[in-house]
This record gives C-alpha cells, structure tokens and sequence, in this order.
C-alpha cells in the first residue's frame, strides 16, 4: 500500500515562493535544486514547490483548484498573523459547519485554508452555525 507524503505547487518563481514559504512556515528546505523546493511538514509530509515551466508533462491547470489545509487553535490569530506578512486573503475568519475556517492565498494564487474544528471552538461558547449561514 502507498501512503501520500507530498502535496506539489507548481510555481511561478521557484525563488519567490521558497521565500514566501520559508517565513511562512518559519523553516528552511529540506530539499533544494534549481527547480525544486521541499519543506518538510508534521506527520511525515512534505509541501513541494516546483517551477511551472520545468514540470512534465506540462502543466495545463492553474492555482486554486486545491487547497493545502493548516489546522490551528486560534483561527483569529493566525488570521491576524498571516495578514501581518501581507497575505491575500480570500476568505475572512468565518464560522462554518465544520468549523472556524479563514483562506489566505500564496503568490501564485495555491489556497491556503486555517480551520479549528467545530468541536474546538464550540468549547470556547460559540455555536454551531445552520448549513449555508
């Protein structure tokens, strides 16, 4: 059986998204050459960044039509965070079914969603919100 162990972006600008990502995730490469980038992430995967016009077969999608997920506790500090490092934001702080949730946009346009599960931040006195709120 295999197991996932790396998300790819295709990039842009190799250098300006290994930058972007190492102050994001505040760690360096594991890997590095000169179309390729890894950063390692927790739990044994890895967040790969490989310019755009070296990959093949080519690539024919843009950004956006996925997104890498970050777990956190408190969605409105990171939020603030995030907006801090002048991130573009696509989606404010919001209360889902799922959970608090806000997405935030790497240079390229790749999606970057932050969520609390709903069981964490109902602890905190807020309650779940009606589908489609």
């Amino acid at each position: 059986m295999t197991k996932p162990n790396l998300v790819v972006f295709y990039v842009d600008s190799l250098a300006a998204s290994a930058a972007f990502y190492r102050d994001l995730l505040d760690r360096e490469p594991a890997e590095s050459s000169p179309n390729f980038v890894m950063f390692p992430l927790s739990g044994g995967m890895g967040l790969g960044l490989w310019a755009r016009h070296a990959v093949e077969p080519a690539v024919l999608a843009g950004p956006g039509g996925a997104e890498v997920v970050f777990a956190a506790e408190d969605i409105d500090a990171v939020h603030r965070d995030w907006s801090s490092r002048g991130l573009r934001i696509a989606q404010p702080p919001t209360d889902m079914d799922f959970g608090r949730t806000f997405v935030a946009l790497d240079p390229d346009g790749h999606r970057l969603r932050v969520f609390a599960p709903a069981a964490a931040w109902q602890s905190e006195g807020r309650h779940r919100p009606a589908p489609n709120s």
